[in-house]
């Protein structure tokens, strides 16, 4: 005999995970309580951007920036991929629903990549240098 049916009565499908995290404060390099939603999304989105992807084996292979490697290319090489590469950065992170218009300034040897990330508890401006 062959069951019939075979659904789950409480299908939990997907949950997701809360934001709550500990507030390091960047000055003193210290926990100093917790943070959650939005603020939780702006302290990860400076880790990582902080962190270069594949240098440290503690972290996953999709965590960090790829941006250390841009340093010496031409000008045009960093307008092009910077953005890109910042994007593919934040969007590992479900929380974050998109990264929009990022602005590239070039002054001299310095790049600063100023854009909007867009969360799922709202948005707001940050910015990368290289």
């Amino acid at each position: 005999m062959i069951p019939q049916g075979g659904t789950l009565a409480n299908d939990p499908g997907t949950v997701q995970q809360p934001s709550k995290t500990y507030r390091i404060d960047p000055i003193s390099k210290r926990i100093v309580g917790t943070i959650d939603s939005l603020e939780s999304v702006k302290q990860t989105v400076s880790q990582i951007l902080q962190t270069e992807r594949f240098e440290h084996l503690i972290f996953s292979s999709n965590y960090g920036a790829e941006v250390a490697n841009l340093q010496g290319k031409s000008e045009s090489y960093i307008r092009a991929e910077l953005g890109r590469r910042i994007r593919t950065a934040l969007l590992q992170d479900d929380r974050i629903l998109d990264v929009q218009d990022v602005n590239i300034s070039v002054n001299g040897d310095e790049v600063l990549a100023v854009f909007t990330v867009v969360t799922q508890f709202g948005s707001f401006e940050a910015q990368k240098g290289v």
